[in-house]
């Protein structure tokens, strides 16, 4: 029982006592039973709005602990009855868009794609070992085949190819060191940015083109951004932990609708005295509202690709 019912009951103890000494003061019985029917009455609706608080509370709760295992970071807050009830429902449509979205891409799981939520956005992260030859940013035909099937998944589905979605390269921590690699790329930043943008020309792609076929996905729709190795997702302390981080992410931004929801619900992230991710280059900003297709459309094509180096170039 809380506090501020103890103190309300603790005023009708009051009046019960009024009721007692002033029955003799020209008040009635029945007038003093009727008071204190009232006040009966008060006290029971406010128990009872005091019970659906803590169940509105309770709800809210426990949708946020779901959603945080899934990887929202989503605020703590208080209030009344009525902000809980937003807060539960405001969580509830999140919760069954985002399943929604996931279940439309559980088909990519098949092909061994990893999709998670990472910062509030859906994730589908490509290994970059299967994308790309080691130091290099030209496709493998095994990752030409594997961007293939996610653009048809992505394609085929009404609401998936309306989405706006960033493609992001990632490397792990170790140097450049063939000299065709750093000519072609400067550093890492350089190459987890023309990787990135790789996958991007080829997801836009037309499907039906003779030379180059592609995803067929649409342009305006799609960024690029470089963020080296910057943004780990595993330890660079050994082999498996660096093949990890060697990826190429498909991020799905969040729409107007989402934005709104996740305002007044997500923290900003706690300042650290680790540098936030860069990223080396984007062609658009990520933002739920669709680029102009200039924009994300790249202004020239890459340059030929010089003869490989005969060294073996380190692991990217």
């Amino acid at each position: 029982m809380t506090r501020s019912f103890l103190n309300h009951r603790k005023s009708l103890g009051l009046v019960l006592g009024c009721s007692i000494t002033l029955l003799g003061c020209g008040y009635s019985e029945s007038e003093w039973q009727a008071q204190l029917d009232k006040y009966n009455k008060l006290a029971s609706k406010y128990q009872a709005t005091e019970d659906e608080l803590a169940k509105e509370k309770a709800r809210a709760d426990k949708l946020t602990k779901e959603l945080e295992a899934q990887g929202f970071e989503l605020s703590a807050t208080g209030g009344a009855l009525e902000e809980y009830k937003q807060r539960a429902a405001a969580l509830e449509r999140i919760k069954a868009r985002f399943e929604m979205l996931r279940s439309k891409l559980e088909e990519l799981t098949k092909l061994g794609l990893k999709i998670q939520i990472r910062n509030n956005r859906m994730v589908v992260s490509l290994p970059g070992d299967v994308l790309f030859a080691s130091g290099r940013a030209e496709l493998a035909d095994k990752g030409k085949e594997i961007l293939g099937k996610v653009a048809n998944v992505i394609r085929s589905d009404a609401d998936l190819s309306k989405r706006t979605y960033q493609v992001a390269g990632h490397t792990d921590n170790d140097k450049i060191q063939s000299a065709y690699a750093l000519n072609q790329f400067k550093d890492n930043w350089g190459l987890s940015l023309m990787r990135a943008r790789t996958v991007l020309l080829f997801l836009v792609a037309p499907v039906d083109d003779e030379k180059k076929p592609g995803g067929g996905l649409s342009e305006g729709l799609w960024s690029a951004s470089g963020y080296g190795e910057t943004d780990p997702v595993s330890t660079n302390e050994d082999a498996a932990g660096r093949e990890k981080n060697r990826r190429v992410e498909l991020i799905m931004m969040p729409n107007v609708e989402e934005m709104l929801d996740l305002k007044s619900l997500v923290n900003e992230p706690e300042p650290s005295s680790k540098a936030a991710p860069k990223a080396a280059a984007d062609t658009k900003p990520a933002e739920a509202k669709p680029a102009a297709k200039a924009e994300a459309k790249p202004a020239a094509k890459p340059a030929e690709a010089k003869p490989a180096d005969p060294k073996a170039a380190p692991k990217k």
